[in-house]
């Protein structure tokens, strides 16, 4: 398909779309009756589990007491009769592989009788456990391909849900996944050992403060999608897109961000419409997402959900992109989670917000109305400061792709400098505390606009940074330097234990200074909240992190400054690292290898794509269309010569030194590519990030310059400013 016919399809798209789902009879469905609809839930399960059975299962939920394996039959039973009510013929183990993506193997219910007709059956034992082939996913040399047992472990804590397609539904199940021997191969695993680790620690600093609580304390996670939306038909007609998510090539449009007019904008009716049926299918899900709207560049969109369990929402965050790319499908749209579709204009992140607590305390990141009083609220603010000190680079580390390279550090997105953002309020209390004399802190204020007819607006007692990694924002830590197409656990796999070290560290400091008496816990803390401080400033930094004056700042401070995935990746197998991770039972020494192994793998697989496409592109789609347009260029030359015309062969001249340096580079490209080295996937990582992404800019530049001189009708590629603005 060309360009121009590409463009045509994406006009007729636009202009002749209709909305695929059907509009709500609202007299018939409230909205409020979808939520959740699909979900084996706390209601459903209590309207079909015995009440004994269901007390038992709630307390294993909520209060993360040992599963009874005897509730499984039952459990399994009522799950089967209510997917199948819902037209579910088969059911899956859902689980996240060390590919970053939502797996899935299907079942069937039904099984023959023998008399010529079939039964319905699910037993306790299929919902406990499933047995996908684990020699066939990353594994990082835990596992030999010809090792091929592994095991999917029902999570109770994330309930099934009934997926939905226009030919039927199906059951989904979420599950941990492990090898035989137990390791590790995905993302659930760690993150569930985190949160019972960290769990163990907070209760212990919260019983030297008086606080006792039945229910756990977890993490909570809020995560805010940033995404792109493009029409399909330019997808079809860009083999970049198609397979590596990005575009190769692409000259900068006449037009970009810098109008900052796309920002919170009206919404365009075709993708409204898409939001729409998404959130739908979301609430559907029970997925609890809030806010829509577009983001800064053109093209580009984002939704958050309301803060969840930190492990749910891992979960629901993989469904939320999963939706995405499907219902843009079903308004001629492809939704784009890659880092970087686009050079030039804004990325998408996926910004991670984290706190602490549970139903019963609240975030334990709530510093109240008078922060410098609240002791409590300080240790674990503190604790927070100290683990981002101390182990910074590993949570640098979960966030290094090929994909995030692009963004981080541009000015889009937060530096791979690790740092902390307090704001005003806390900088001055922990100032003082750090002094020794705690005057008072900063309260809120009325903003006065100057308007009679506006209300008076509540003003925060501290502004926002969008600049910083890891960001105070009222009650919680905002971590902004996650990829789009990313999971969250990850990070939340590091928070998680960050924050259970630096805990520990504080609950046997506090046990050592106070010695079981309650009286000598106040001056115990102010006196340990004084050394964190003075020996963990140099993480705090409230100015502009896109400065060149902070990162020569942080270069003095000591903070490392982590600009790419083959610097960023070692630091998972750091010594300070194994240590902190075997000490809690979150990852042994055997796993964090192999995840390290596995990421620089496929940075290395993600980059040999890139090289690869550049060159068949350059060769198949760039090099014809340039030709032909210096064929014509000449004709017309010789012609207007032929009839006594002086011409200037500038522009002929300038279109074949242009064709002889891109072919060149892509010559050069070439030659690189036949001399990566083989065998230390760190070696290999660096010489991908040093030599080939340096070569395949230089071919994009080349290429670049050739599409802003060629004839529009020549050039096979949408440009940029099609597929940004076709809308």
């Amino acid at each position: 398909m060309s360009g121009i016919q590409s463009r045509l399809n994406a006009i007729s798209a636009v202009t002749n779309y209709s909305p695929t789902a059907a509009p709500l009879n609202f007299a018939e469905t409230k909205p409020t009756d979808l939520f959740g609809c699909n979900v084996f839930n706390h209601k459903v399960m209590k309207e079909r589990l015995p009440g004994d059975a269901y007390k038992s299962l709630k307390k294993t939920i909520e209060y993360g007491e040992k599963l009874d394996s005897a509730l499984a039959d039952i459990v399994a039973n009522a799950m089967k009769d209510w997917a199948i009510e819902r037209g579910a013929t088969h059911f899956t183990h859902v689980f996240y592989p060390l590919t970053g993506l939502t797996a899935e193997k299907h079942d069937a219910f039904l099984v023959p009788d023998g008399n010529g007709g079939a039964l319905a059956q699910f037993s306790g034992q299929m919902l406990i456990q499933g047995e996908p082939d684990a020699s066939s996913f990353p594994s990082g040399g835990l596992r030999t391909t010809f090792e091929a047992r592994g095991y999917t472990a029902w999570d109770v804590t994330s309930p099934a849900y009934i997926l939905e397609n226009p030919n039927g539904t199906f059951l989904c199940i979420p599950t941990a996944f492990v090898s035989w021997t137990g390791e590790a191969l995905d993302k659930k695993t760690p993150l569930l050992r985190s949160l019972q680790a960290l769990n163990k620690q907070a209760k212990r600093v919260l019983q030297l403060f008086g606080v006792e609580t039945k229910l756990p304390v977890i993490s909570y996670a809020g995560p805010e999608q940033e995404y792109f939306l493009i029409d399909r038909n330019f997808v079809f007609s860009r083999p970049d897109l198609l397979i590596a998510g990005r575009t190769l090539f692409g000259a900068k449009p006449a037009k970009g961000q810098e109008f900052e007019d796309q920002y919170f904008g009206a919404i365009p009716r075709r993708v409204l419409s898409f939001m729409m049926e998404v959130d739908r299918e979301l609430y559907k899900l029970g997925v609890p997402v809030k806010t829509r709207h577009n983001e800064v560049a053109p093209g580009q969109y984002e939704i958050a959900p309301i803060f969840e369990a930190g492990n749910l929402a891992t979960d629901h965050n993989q469904l939320v992109m999963t939706v995405l790319r499907n219902v843009a499908k079903r308004y001629g749209m492809e939704c784009l989670l890659h880092e970087k579709p686009f050079a030039g204009i804004n990325g998408s992140g996926k910004h991670l917000n984290y706190s602490l607590g549970n139903a019963e305390l609240g975030s334990l990141f709530d510093p109240g109305e008078t922060p410098h009083e609240n002791a409590q609220f300080l240790i674990f603010c503190a604790a927070a400061i100290r683990a981002m000190h101390r182990y910074g680079a590993l949570l640098r580390a979960t966030v290094a792709t090929a994909c995030n390279d692009h963004r981080l550090g541009a000015n889009e997105a937060p530096p791979a400098i690790m740092s902390v953002y307090l704001g005003a309020q806390l900088t001055e209390v922990f100032e003082q505390i750090k002094s020794g004399n705690i005057k008072g802190s900063k309260k809120k204020d009325v903003l006065t606009v100057g308007v009679d007819t506006l209300p008076p607006l509540p003003m925060d007692p501290g502004d926002r940074n969008r600049t910083s990694p890891f960001a105070f924002t009222g009650n919680r830590f905002e971590f902004r330097a996650v990829g789009s197409s990313q999971s969250i656990a990850g990070p939340q796999v590091a928070l998680n234990t960050m924050m259970t070290e630096s805990l520990d560290y504080i609950a046997s400091e506090l046990e050592k200074a106070t010695k079981g008496d309650p009286e000598k816990l106040n001056t115990a803390v102010q006196s340990l909240l004084k050394k964190i401080i003075t020996e963990h400033e140099a993480i705090i930094f409230n100015g502009d992190g896109y400065s060149e004056e902070w990162h020569k700042e942080a270069a003095k401070r000591g903070l490392p400054n982590l600009k790419t995935t083959p610097e960023a990746l070692p630091e998972i197998t750091a010594k300070p690292v194994i240590e902190l991770f075997t000490k809690y039972g979150v990852l042994s020494e055997a796993e964090l290898h192999s995840r390290q192994e596995i990421y620089l793998e496929q940075y290395s697989k993600s980059i040999n794509t890139e090289a690869n496409l550049v060159i068949r592109m350059a060769k198949t789609i760039i090099f014809p269309a340039a030709m032909r347009y210096q064929g014509e260029l000449a004709a017309t030359c010789a012609n207007l010569k032929a009839i006594g015309h002086d011409v200037k062969m500038i522009t002929l001249e300038d279109v074949t030194a242009k064709l002889r340096m891109m072919q060149k580079s892509v010559g050069d490209l070439e030659d690189v590519l036949e001399k990566v080295p083989h065998g230390d996937t760190l070696k290999e990582a660096k010489y991908f990030c040093d030599s080939v992404l340096p070569a395949i800019n230089t071919v994009r530049e080349w290429a670049d310059s050739l599409e802003i001189v060629v004839a529009d009708d020549l050039w096979v590629l949408p440009s940029y400013q099609e597929m940004l603005f076709i809308k």
